[in-house]
């Protein structure tokens, strides 16, 4: 059976007569803010503390947009006879967001997890030459990295977690420890004052 002539026009007009019936669905940005993934690829957010500055995501980067300084510093031996240590410490970490792809090589290289995806998309700026966000604005963007997700119950925990509470509970314990000093240096002074005063009072109130 040959098609009705003006079909295809009427139920293109039908499609469009029951999309105005419907409630707009238009988020009007900025004052609606996205629902954005969990991984998306705003910017780059940088964790400095566990930089080592191994030069690894500028050498990997296609766009060759990072920008790495550093300087060694040499540290003196942990215990008598041994020897000094060197190590790199970083002067600046900058990337820039106008020759970079988002393609992720540099996060998937770095070793020692220092790099990570922010959904921070709101860096847009006037002049291209402020598009190169040094290391500041990178530890800025760490704020609004999400959380990872959680692990399976009967996965172990990683190493990096346990590390760290390892560091937190010494660091814990040496200051509760420095506390527990100053209370007994407080408690031995105020001894000391009253011992001191009631001597002074022994000596006033006795016979000549």
């Amino acid at each position: 059976m040959p098609p009705i002539p003006g079909s295809g026009l009427a139920k293109g007009l039908a499609v469009t007569l029951r999309t105005m019936t419907r409630k707009t669905v238009t988020a009007q940005y900025p004052d609606t803010q996205p629902e954005l993934p969990p991984r998306s690829r705003g910017v780059i957010g940088l964790f400095e503390e566990n930089c080592t500055v191994c030069m690894l995501c500028a050498r990997e980067c296609p766009d060759w947009c990072i920008y790495i300084d550093s300087h060694k510093e040499t540290s003196p031996p942990a215990a008598p006879g041994g020897r000094e240590r060197s190590r790199n410490v970083l002067d600046r970490f900058a990337i820039d967001f106008s020759l970079c792809m988002y393609c992720g090589i540099c996060i998937e290289v770095c070793p020692f997890d220092a790099l990570f995806w922010s959904p921070e998309f709101e860096y847009a700026e006037t002049d291209i030459h402020e598009l190169t966000h040094e290391r500041d604005k990178l530890r800025e963007w760490m704020w609004t990295v999400p959380e990872p997700p959680a692990l399976d119950p009967g996965a172990e925990e990683p190493k990096e977690i346990a590390a760290a509470r390892k560091a937190a509970d010494k660091l814990a314990a040496q200051r509760a420890q420095e506390q527990q000093e100053q209370r007994n240096e407080q408690e031995q002074r105020n001894q000391q004052e009253q011992g001191n005063q009631q001597e002074q009072t022994d000596e006033k109130g006795g016979t000549p």
